[in-house]
């Protein structure tokens, strides 16, 4: 238990992200792909609904002892947040309204917000444009660990603490590793997030504020959903710095495990992309995938082999100056 990871550094490229090229090749040996980019018409109401059912939620467990509320919290409310924290992502490309109602889709994800507790999309959405344009960009891609996350969680114990305590780096880390002014949109998300948590302990008291707070950071730590933040980026294989997961949880996560589809086509709707694997079924068949989101978690932990740092960087140029 505490040996320490081989690994002392992040995996250094010198070479452009694959993604690009893979998107260059498919769009010219499919075009018909372009005919699955565009917003998603289901994804408001499938939004909606998680919404209204974690406010019902709120109205139900007002009541219950603090051993209820955490269980409902880990067990079915968390679910939904984490699960709405992935249409959250997939609202960050325009799916929800399409390309020409990008305020629609910003005002929806302030929507889809309001169950987790905390103002996240507005954040989420500046950040992750930079995620898919630098992919393992040094200093850009606030996906990647800091230095010290790769040092310090080094064992399977402290492997273990980082996972439960993900949330908080995920959320701190770019404040550390690449600040940016506080936007007009994030100001209006923290208003109307903190409006409606105020709203909702005045009518029900602070257990339903608390479920949903609770529920937000313990499904986005060690949970088995939480495997994706692990399977999608972690280089699991030399050589691989993007993997798919193709399993039953895709269910309830907008198809996020689909995340190499998701990285070549990211304009595509998560309920698009297995027509993008069947449809180029060549490029992304032979390639290295997870079988279960658990075993992430299990290996992430115990292999010595993957850590923090097991990650590809690269030095990239801001798109300005290119």
């Amino acid at each position: 238990m505490g040996n320490r990871v081989t690994r002392e550094d992040f995996e250094w490229v010198y070479t452009e992200q694959p993604h690009t090229q893979r998107r260059k090749e498919i769009l010219a040996k499919y075009p018909e792909i372009k005919t699955l980019m565009g917003p998603d018409p289901h994804l408001k109401w499938i939004v909606s609904g998680m919404v209204f059912v974690q406010l019902l939620a709120c109205y139900l467990v007002k009541d219950l002892s603090w051993k209820w509320i955490f269980f409902w919290a880990y067990g079915f409310g968390g679910c939904i947040n984490h699960s709405l924290t992935l249409a959250i992502h997939d609202i960050s490309h325009n799916v929800a309204f399409g390309n020409k109602q990008a305020k629609w889709n910003r005002w929806f994800a302030v929507f889809a917000n309001l169950p987790i507790g905390i103002p996240y999309s507005a954040s989420f959405k500046k950040y992750h444009i930079d995620h898919h344009r630098y992919l393992g960009g040094d200093s850009l891609d606030v996906d990647i660990p800091t230095d010290f996350e790769g040092w310090f969680f080094c064992t399977p114990l402290r492997k273990l603490l980082w996972l439960i305590l993900q949330p908080l780096f995920y959320s701190l880390r770019p404040l550390y590793v690449n600040p940016k002014a506080i936007t007009q949109m994030e100001i209006f998300n923290a208003l109307v997030q903190f409006s409606v948590d105020l709203i909702i302990y005045n009518l029900w008291g602070l257990k339903p504020v608390i479920y949903l707070i609770a529920g937000t950071f313990l499904c986005l730590g060690l949970h088995p959903i939480s495997g994706h933040f692990i399977a999608e980026h972690y280089m699991f294989l030399k050589g691989y710095e993007t993997y798919s997961y193709y399993g039953p949880l895709n269910w309830l996560t907008f198809n996020v495990g689909y995340h190499m589809e998701h990285h070549d086509f990211p304009s595509i709707p998560g309920c698009r992309l297995p027509m993008v694997k069947k449809i180029a079924a060549e490029y992304y068949d032979n390639l290295p995938h997870h079988q279960s989101w658990i075993r992430v978690l299990w290996d992430f932990v115990f292999d010595d082999s993957i850590g923090p740092y097991s990650r590809v960087k690269r030095r990239c140029k801001l798109a300005k100056e290119s």
